[in-house]
């Protein structure tokens, strides 16, 4: 791979990747409206506001790949989130269109069924069931990569991911944590792998306790190598026992679901 874009490179998925790729593809373009550092070896960066089309065009020239982290990953105002995630996403799409239809992995959230209770196993065929505003537009970026492949033949992956950091942070984590080098190779296979079509794939580690399935996603010939159970006495002791009438227990989507309306 000669160039490969990552958005929102300045936040935490952005700087994991940025540091895990090194070398991976020629050069990593690496684009944000916040301040990066600035640019080493094999690396360019190129800020920009996704909510700028022209700017976006601009932006995925010449790439052989897209990693998009780009927008806002929490729950917002819906005017923030119509520019940052559902405007931003579209011109990246559109940007992908008219510039050789790279492959891109679209980074979605474990949000988007966040209103499946614990109990039920899912897969990708499962009901989008967004638990939040911030949910809705990651249903809107996964039709939208579905669009582009049916009618564009733009593949993409899109990414249920659950929770990407060093360690699980609480016990809902024990079951959504994803590793930084699960995370770093995921990426890697879903670039290496021959075809994807649009993929929907869920971002998690081989933890003992999980709710989400990729069996269906053989091809990508994806394994992850870590799970959450290292931490589980750690996180145990922690914790208290989660009360199970709490809708922050019930439901997949933690405290975004039990959470009320942002707008009220």
């Amino acid at each position: 791979m000669k160039r490969l874009l990552i958005t929102g490179a300045a936040g935490n998925l952005g700087k994991i990747l940025r540091e895990g790729l090194k070398g991976y593809a020629d050069v990593l373009r690496l684009s944000d409206i916040a301040p990066m550092d600035p640019a080493g070896p094999g690396e360019e960066v190129v800020p920009c506001d996704l909510s700028d089309r022209s700017a976006v065009h601009e932006l995925t020239k010449d790439c052989d790949g897209i990693i998009h982290l780009g927008g806002i990953s929490v729950e917002a105002a819906f005017d923030d989130l119509l520019q940052a995630n559902f405007l931003g996403t579209y011109n990246l799409y559109e940007g992908a269109r008219k510039n050789g239809k790279p492959r891109i992995l679209f980074a979605s959230s474990n949000h988007a069924i966040g209103f499946h209770k614990r109990t039920t196993k899912l897969d990708d065929k499962s009901e989008l069931r967004p638990d939040s505003l911030y949910g809705v537009t990651k249903c809107y970026g996964e039709a939208l990569a579905s669009y582009y492949f049916d009618k564009f033949d733009v593949e993409t992956v899109s990414l249920r991911i659950g929770s990407c950091f060093e360690k699980p942070r609480d016990r809902r984590m024990l079951s959504t944590w994803m590793s930084p080098r699960d995370f770093i190779s995921l990426m890697k296979a879903v670039f290496d792998a021959p075809m994807t079509g649009h993929l929907v794939m869920y971002g998690v580690s081989n933890n003992r306790t999980k709710w989400w399935s990729n069996d269906h996603a053989e091809l990508i010939g994806w394994q992850p190598q870590d799970s959450s159970e290292i931490f589980r006495e750690e996180i145990e002791a922690a914790f208290p026992v989660e009360d199970r009438h709490d809708p922050a227990v019930i439901y997949q989507g933690g405290g975004f679901a039990a959470k009320g309306h942002f707008e009220d």
